[in-house]
C-alpha cells in the first residue's frame, strides 16, 4: 500500500472525517498527481518552485477560483504533514505557501416563491420523486450541508421531536438539527413507501440513490441541476444555495444572528455575519415603514 491510500485510510480511521471530507482530499490529491506525472515529478522531491508552478496551473489552465485553489493548498498541507511524520519527507514545504485571498461574493439564494415553484417539480407518486422532495424539505428546513445530508442514516431521526442528529466532516462533530411540519409529512410518506422500495438489503442510510444505496453529494448535485430544469427559474443552482437561503430568510423574519449561527453549525460568529449582507432590502423595507421620519 503506498503513501496515497494509507494517508486517505489515516483520514477516515485516524481522524474519524466523514467519506464527504475524505472523498474532497481524494479528489484534490488526484489531481495533484495527475498534474506531478505530466511534468514528471516525483511527489517525495517536490520544491518550492514546482508549488508555486502548481497554483499557477490551478488558476490560469485550470481556471480554479482562488477559494477552490485556498482548498487544494489546505489539502496538501495536511498530506505532506502526514508525510512528514511518516520521515518520508524532511519538512512540509506547503506551509510556506499562503493561500489566495477569497473572492468576497455575497451568498446567492432562493427566493420564497422560487423556493415553492422548485418544491413542486418532484412527482411525489414516485419513489424517486419523494425522496427528491424529502432532499430539498430537509435542506430548507435545517440548513444542514449536503455532506451532512448524505451522512444521515435512518436511526438518527428523532420523529417524534421533529430532530436529526447530524455528523459534520472534521472531527466529526455532531449537533442536532430540527425540521417543521413540511418535512415531517414528506419524510413520512418516503419512510412508508419510497424509501422500502428502494432500499436494498441492510442499507442504513436515509437518502438512496436509484441502487438503493446511499446517495453521494454528487448525485445530489447532478439531481438539484435537473430539478431547476424543470421550473421557470433561470439559476445556476448549487445545493449550497439552500443552506443560504435558510440562515437569509430566518434573519428577514427577525431570527437574532447567534441562533442562526447555533441552527448552521458554524464554529465561528464571523461565518455567519455574511448573511447580514443579503438583508438589506429588508431593512430597507423595515426603517421605511417603522421609522417616522422615514419619508413624508
Amino acid at each position: 500500500m503506498d503513501d496515497y491510500d494509507r494517508y486517505l485510510e489515516y483520514l477516515e480511521y485516524q481522524k474519524h472525517y466523514s467519506h464527504y471530507t475524505v472523498d474532497n482530499y481524494k479528489e484534490d490529491l488526484d489531481d495533484y498527481f495527475a498534474y506531478l506525472n505530466r511534468e514528471e515529478i516525483s511527489y517525495l522531491d517536490i520544491e518550492y518552485s514546482d508549488i508555486r508552478l502548481y497554483l499557477m496551473y490551478l488558476k490560469e489552465e485550470k481556471k480554479e477560483k482562488a477559494s477552490t485553489i485556498g482548498r487544494h493548498l489546505s489539502a496538501l498541507r495536511s498530506f505532506y504533514r502526514y508525510l512528514a511524520s511518516q520521515g518520508k519527507v524532511d519538512s512540509n514545504l506547503f506551509l510556506l505557501i499562503s493561500a489566495p485571498k477569497k473572492e468576497k461574493n455575497l451568498p446567492r439564494y432562493f427566493e420564497y416563491n422560487e423556493l415553492e415553484e422548485l418544491f413542486q417539480v418532484p412527482d411525489l407518486t414516485t419513489a424517486l420523486g419523494q425522496r427528491d422532495r424529502l432532499i430539498l424539505e430537509l435542506l430548507y428546513a435545517t440548513g444542514m450541508r449536503v455532506g451532512e445530508l448524505v451522512e444521515i442514516n435512518v436511526n438518527d431521526l428523532d420523529r417524534s421531536q421533529r430532530q436529526i442528529l447530524v455528523r459534520t466532516g472534521k472531527g466529526n462533530k455532531q449537533r442536532m438539527v430540527l425540521y417543521g411540519e413540511y418535512a415531517a409529512e414528506i419524510l413520512d410518506l418516503y419512510l412508508k413507501e419510497g424509501y422500502q422500495e428502494l432500499r436494498k438489503g441492510e442499507e442504513k442510510a436515509l437518502i438512496l440513490n436509484n441502487q438503493g444505496r446511499r446517495i453521494t453529494t454528487r448525485g445530489i448535485r447532478y439531481l438539484l441541476t435537473n430539478l431547476i430544469k424543470k421550473t421557470s427559474l433561470h439559476k445556476n443552482i448549487s445545493p449550497h444555495m439552500i443552506r443560504h437561503s435558510f440562515a437569509t430568510h430566518l434573519l428577514n423574519e427577525g431570527c437574532d444572528i447567534m441562533s442562526v449561527q447555533e441552527l448552521l453549525g458554524h464554529a465561528s460568529i464571523s461565518s455567519t455575519q455574511i448573511y447580514t449582507h443579503v438583508t438589506t432590502d429588508h431593512l430597507k423595507e423595515v426603517y421605511r415603514n417603522a421609522f417616522p421620519r422615514a419619508k413624508k
